[in-house]
């Protein structure tokens, strides 16, 4: 994935801005947890256009004369590609600006600039996205997330977790899905048979999936007849050390960065759009299960920081099998 390159610049010095690849408009009041009033609430809007003068003086006039406050805007225009990306967070009063009226406007400039996304959310009033987890054996990234959703840090509904691997009533999963009325499905699949009209039926409501290290692959019919987006995690030892324990294959080859990649599925494997990528060193001091453990680590933060990306509209496409990530 290309490095985006970010420059700082107060909200004034945006008339005139010109050969521009991305930049960051900062209001005052940039902290979301400081709104200026107790009315107001937080708002987040992603558009992505072809690229035209006034685009950014549109959006800004939209919110400041319904009495919004910018509190911080993005803005990438690729080299050589007339396509505007851009996202904003803003502060407003929904007395003063209706949640209708807010979408009309947006629609309005929507259609007078050809957008081909144009999305809205306000994370207090709109219902938290709906998601399953599917996971195997290996369970790191689902007791992490589990515990990352008790502590309110992924704003998200978790629906079910789905299983190629049976628990036992007794496993600290299990308890804690029971604690918290989520619903645990074991399927257990076959070569022949992945189990997968059954998953479609029980995940049919949610908004995305999330594959915490499911070791299962899906078919082409699966990702098109679900529909919606698919997170997958996976370590960054592949594609140099595969199949069975890759890690002990990675430690005795001396291996000295270790990473995990979290992307959107396709049908062609590990190889979606990148959202998030993390990387740590190991030494000879580290030994097998120190080293393990870093590993698993990498993964549960990079799995955590992608769906946060995703439910906080930072993800948009961006050429094929690339995105931008705000």
């Amino acid at each position: 994935m290309a490095l985006i390159r970010r420059v700082s610049s107060s909200f004034p010095r945006v008339v005139g801005f010109g050969n521009r690849s991305l930049y960051s408009l900062n209001s005052p009041c940039e902290s979301l947890d400081s709104p200026t009033s107790s009315s107001f609430v937080h708002g987040i809007h992603v558009f992505h256009c072809p690229d035209a003068v006034g685009i950014v003086a549109k959006l800004s006039e939209c919110i400041a004369s319904r009495g919004g406050n910018i509190l911080n805007a993005d803005v990438f225009v690729p080299e050589n590609k007339s396509v505007f990306h851009y996202r904003s967070q803003f502060l407003f009063d929904p007395c003063k600006w209706p949640r209708m009226q807010m979408d009309e406007d947006f629609l309005r400039i929507s259609k007078l600039f050809n957008a081909w996304k144009s999305v809205v959310r306000v994370p207090d009033q709109d219902t938290k996205y709906k998601i399953a987890i599917l996971a195997s054996k290996h369970d790191h990234c689902l007791v992490d997330l589990l515990h990352q959703w008790q502590r309110g840090n992924l704003p998200v509904e978790i629906t079910c977790v789905v299983s190629n691997h049976e628990r036992a009533p007794n496993t600290h999963v299990m308890c804690f899905l029971e604690r918290h009325g989520i619903a645990y499905h074991y399927l257990q699949t076959y070569n022949d048979n992945k189990r997968e009209g059954e998953i479609l039926e029980l995940v049919k409501n949610t908004d995305f999936l999330v594959l915490a290290r499911y070791m299962q692959v899906l078919s082409g019919d699966f990702l098109r007849s679900y529909g919606n987006d698919i997170i997958n995690i996976h370590h960054g030892l592949l594609p140099s050390f595969k199949g069975s324990n890759p890690s002990k294959q990675a430690f005795n080859a001396g291996v000295k960065l270790i990473g995990a990649t979290a992307h959107f599925v396709t049908e062609e494997l590990d190889a979606g759009p990148i959202i998030e990528q993390m990387v740590e060193r190991v030494s000879h001091r580290d030994n097998l299960q120190s080293f393990v453990q870093k590993s698993e680590n990498l993964e549960k933060q990079c799995l955590t920081n992608a769906i946060k990306s995703y439910c906080e509209l930072r993800v948009l496409p961006y050429e094929k099998n690339r995105t931008v990530v705000f």
